[in-house]
């Protein structure tokens, strides 16, 4: 059964918020989406593809391993491997290589569906006013191009940040403080929705409200250890608590 999500929790997750950040409210203007686990389901072909192409050069990533490292880099997920299995940074030249194959083999995978309830979420947040936008760590050219096809109308491509954009990927905040910058708000003026410890880790570590949705196989408590301020099992749950979500956004002030 689903984790319900009643008003007074809400409302606890907000104040909890506003009081470890000093801010007086949460003025809700935009929400930044990561996108694989989030807006697609595609995280167990991203880590099928990276435990194949890393055998291929003779490192081993399981692929329970990489749901773990989902949000950082592809440079990043690379030179860690690397160090841990030969005792040396990645060159260049390596991780160039790996990644061109790890893309070839995930290429190779049927498109990943939408995330059941993540269009619905997003387009309630547009008829509350919100702008939407994207915040990844994915520099997969065949899904970002997916993304109007899937979302049509739904994300602004002039706000979103990619693996191209950035030079620390998740865990580091520089994602999630570039969406700020682009869209030119506070990190009380938006909320993250996120799948993953790192990309929550990010979020708090920007100082937005970040709420953890937890559509891989990681325990829940691995996503509450990385600063998620509110929990859901689903994309659909998320979606099914926002009226409630948004009318405790607005209403609350800290106490």
């Amino acid at each position: 059964m689903e984790a319900q999500h009643p008003p007074q929790s809400l409302d606890r997750a907000i104040q909890s918020y506003l009081r470890a950040r000093g801010y007086d409210r949460l003025r809700l203007h935009n929400a930044l989406f990561d996108m694989d686990g989030v807006l697609f389901d595609s995280m167990p072909y991203h880590a099928r593809s990276w435990n194949h192409a890393m055998r291929e050069f003779g490192l081993d990533l399981p692929e329970a391993e990489a749901f773990l490292h989902e949000g950082r880099t592809g440079a990043g997920t690379i030179d860690i491997v690397m160090q841990r299995e030969r005792g040396r940074r990645a060159t260049e030249a390596e991780i160039k290589a790996i990644y061109a194959r790890k893309s070839e083999i995930f290429n190779t995978f049927p498109p990943a569906g939408p995330m059941p309830g993540a269009r619905e979420l997003a387009e309630q947040m547009r008829r509350d006013g919100l702008r939407v936008q994207i915040v990844t760590g994915s520099g997969q050219k065949s899904l970002l191009g997916r993304i109007e096809r899937s979302y049509p109308g739904v994300f602004d491509p002039s706000l979103m940040v990619t693996a191209f954009d950035v030079r620390y990927g998740k865990p580091d905040p520089e994602p999630y403080l570039m969406g700020l910058q682009k869209a030119g708000i506070a990190a009380d003026e938006a909320i993250v929705v996120e799948n993953a410890p790192l990309g929550v880790q990010a979020g708090h570590s920007a100082g937005i409200f970040t709420v953890a949705v937890n559509t891989g196989p990681l325990p829940d408590e691995a996503l509450l250890r990385s600063g998620a301020d509110l929990l859901f099992p689903s994309m659909q749950a998320f979606a099914r608590s926002w009226p409630l979500f948004f009318q405790a956004a607005a209403r609350t002030r800290r106490e």
